[in-house]
């Protein structure tokens, strides 16, 4: 079976050039069809002999993904992908006024099995590869036209637990001979599996952490992010705490508000006392509805309460920009709908 090209990095991509006896600046020419001119055929590839991109075409694949289905609002563009073994992924376009962001899944199916959301349903399948990961950052500038400047790896998926996959992916799209997207426009989101942060200090990239909190203590996370009984928020906060301590950069904090589940005011208030003084932002979601699950965003009236509270502990907050709830944007249900998945 082929390899695809993009699982490669720069330097691997050159020794295997030096393997096969070609010059290494081959690498170069190879990246920029791949990476700059978004190329995915590799005939496309008209400064290369031919005998070369007949050796690429014997041994690797150039594009892993097929686009099955995409939705848009006007603005943001849902995109479902059926890979090579015909599983599905998604991935989400969303233009701001900075640039031109897409929500990149990093597995087939998630184990975290969050309450709230769709992409558990039906299991966990595999990893994705480094590869597969970029795949949807090309095929989703190729449909689109716009370049993609900003990265958030939120889609389907827990990245630290394909934490190998995610750093390649993110050696590849930062490379000035890649994508060239800058680490602090990529982003991180955990669960909060304590490893992967403490990793993540280690990581010579200086990308951003955010970290899907959900709620406030450990009786109330418990039921929305089993993962807590393994990394409660003890640990999560310690971990977050070294993080800053060792990188001295902002921590993002998401909230999933879900209606007379965890928008109280003292819900508000519990999270306001454990993150003042801290190098952190709030980041409030109003729940997108998934059928299955039976919750719901509270009214704008709460929404701005909780909101108003987080504030007054001097903590930096704001209430994400609803783009995308239209298109089934939530993490797995297009993918759930398309292939008639049903929760377990």
């Amino acid at each position: 079976m082929k390899r695809l090209i993009k699982d490669l990095t720069f330097d691997e991509l050159k020794k295997w050039l030096e393997n096969i006896g070609e010059k290494p600046f081959r690498a170069s020419q190879i990246f920029e069809w791949l990476y700059k001119k978004n190329a995915t055929d590799v005939m496309q590839f008209t400064n290369l002999p031919l005998e070369l991109r007949e050796k690429i075409d014997d041994e690797f694949l150039i594009n892993s993904l097929q686009i099955l289905e995409h939705q848009s609002d006007g603005k943001s563009i849902k995109f479902l992908f059926e890979l090579c073994d015909k599983n599905g992924i998604e991935s989400v376009f969303l233009p701001y006024r900075y640039g031109n962001a897409i929500c990149v899944s990093t597995q087939v199916g998630c184990k975290m099995n969050c309450r709230f959301c769709a992409s558990a349903i039906g299991g966990f399948v595999r990893n994705l590869s480094a590869g597969e990961m970029v795949d949807q950052i090309i095929n989703v500038e190729n449909f689109t036209g716009k370049r993609i400047t900003n990265v958030v790896l939120m889609g389907s998926g827990e990245p630290f637990d394909n934490i190998e996959n995610v750093f390649k992916f993110i050696e590849i799209i930062n490379s000035k001979e890649g994508k060239n997207i800058g680490a602090r426009h990529i982003t991180i989101s955990t669960v909060g599996i304590a490893e992967g942060i403490y990793r993540l200090c280690d990581f010579p990239k200086q990308v951003n952490l955010a970290i899907s909190l959900h709620a406030p203590n450990n009786r109330l996370r418990d039921k929305l992010v089993p993962m807590n009984k393994k990394y409660p928020v003890e640990d999560i906060m310690k971990a977050v705490d070294y993080y800053i301590q060792k990188t001295n950069r902002r921590v993002t904090f998401e909230y999933a508000l879900i209606d007379g589940v965890n928008d109280s005011i003292e819900c508000a208030e519990e999270l306001g006392q454990m993150l003042k003084g801290k190098l952190v932002h709030v980041n409030l979601i109003p729940v997108n509805p998934v059928e299955e699950k039976g919750f719901r965003r509270p009214s704008k009236e709460k929404i701005k309460a909780f909101f108003e509270t987080l504030r007054s502990y001097q903590i930096q907050v704001t209430i994400r920009r609803e783009l995308g709830s239209s298109i089934s944007a939530a993490c797995g249900q297009l993918r759930r709908r398309y292939f008639n998945i049903s929760e377990n």
